[in-house]
């Protein structure tokens, strides 16, 4: 796809972002977590407010420059990449679209200047792809709701000031009614976030378990109606879906890049391996892919921009895009045969934070749920 000169400049001040202050600490992050100061970088540089409008402290972008910048973020670190999809695209973006203007002007500017992280808590032990079982209880006292229960494997965990936070009001006939979005920031009474879980892959991410025990919420910090919490969460996601779908490309991409690179320079009886016609086969699969891949999820993100319909759109540019980055990341290691089995070399960091491309946000199986369900309509 050829991008005008607008967004071209957007990618090129994201990669250039991601070299300059994100390179140089991959393996602290990799270790450790995200550190604050990049986070306050990240601020500046106005990625962490992208698609809100600047009259809220955002940078005013349309949601192609926000998968740009996430597609490219990803191609350097993918824990980086996942935190701002979370801040912007599940946190933000429901605030800015079912907030009171009240909420807005309290909560999006200091998101949009990294002042605050935040988190989307939906998930639960037992409403993981089935999420409309939420159990987190919400009980109304007076001009306050008082939630009690835990959500798991929340993104940006102990990182964040403000939490998305779905709970149940009611009992409605059908599963997904009865359920409502909250706000709850860290500092309120009986909010715990546990510590964050050792993972397989985007280890700079902090993911957590978040515990509430009588947490007393304000009524004026409810997002959207009483009770219309799982359309909130389900539009939300369809965002999400396009950011991870960019997650998953600059993955790829980055895998892709590396292949190449090293194909051309390692040698093999006699020859450059890139010279080998079977891995040229598989290279060619795996670049076709790729572009393929950036397909959808740009014409999902421009959907979005232009109010359609992307239900569908989005969990085809997530569930094809997740696929490209395990199979492009999973060649990268091979090529690079012992040396793609060692974290000296990026290639197995990538490997490992591919798989749960195929899983946060709706797995790949739910994707297709998806996908045929709005299909047979």
């Amino acid at each position: 796809m050829l991008l005008g000169e607008e967004h071209q400049l957007i990618r090129n001040l994201a990669r250039n972002f991601g070299e300059k202050h994100i390179v140089p600490i991959n393996k602290r992050i990799e270790k450790d977590t995200i550190p604050k100061e990049l986070y306050q970088e990240l601020g500046k540089i106005g990625f962490t407010g992208v698609i809100i409008p600047p009259e809220y402290g955002g940078s005013g972008f349309d949601t192609l420059s926000y998968v740009i910048i996430l597609e490219e973020l990803a191609r350097v670190s993918p824990s980086v990449s996942v935190a701002m999809d979370v801040q912007n695209g599940l946190v933000e973006y429901p605030i800015f679209t079912y907030g009171t203007e009240y909420l807005k002007k309290k909560y999006l500017p200091k998101l949009c200047s990294a002042e605050y992280i935040g988190a989307y808590a939906l998930t639960e032990p037992q409403a993981g792809s089935d999420a409309a079982n939420v159990q987190l209880k919400a009980e109304k006292v007076g001009d306050e709701y008082v939630l009690n229960g835990s959500k798991f494997f929340i993104t940006n965990a102990n990182h964040a000031s403000v939490f998305i936070v779905f709970a149940r009001t009611s009992k409605g006939m059908k599963r997904h009614e009865g359920i409502t979005a909250f706000i709850v920031e860290r500092n309120y009474d009986g909010f715990k976030v546990g510590e964050d879980y050792k993972k397989l892959g985007v280890r700079g991410s902090s993911t957590a378990e978040l515990v509430f025990e009588n947490v007393h919420v304000p009524e004026e910090n409810i997002l959207g109606d009483i009770g219309k919490g799982f359309y909130i969460a389900m539009n939300t996601l369809n965002m999400g879906r396009i950011g991870i779908g960019a997650q998953a490309l600059g993955i790829a991409q980055a895998s892709l890049e590396k292949s190449i690179d090293y194909m051309k320079q390692r040698e093999a009886f006699g020859k450059k391996i890139a010279e080998f016609q079977g891995l040229q086969f598989q290279l060619s699969e795996i670049a076709t892919k790729i572009e393929a891949a950036r397909l959808l999820v740009y014409d999902a993100a421009q959907r979005a921009d232009k109010g359609l319909p992307l239900i569908k759109e989005a969990s085809m540019a997530k569930y094809f895009a997740s696929n490209a980055a395990m199979e492009a990341s999973r060649f990268a290691v091979q090529v690079h045969g012992g040396y793609g089995f060692i974290e000296d070399f990026d290639v197995e960091r990538y490997y490992r934070d591919a798989k749960i491309t195929e899983i946060y946000e709706g797995t790949s199986e739910i994707q297709k749920l998806v996908i045929a369900r709005e299909i047979l309509k």
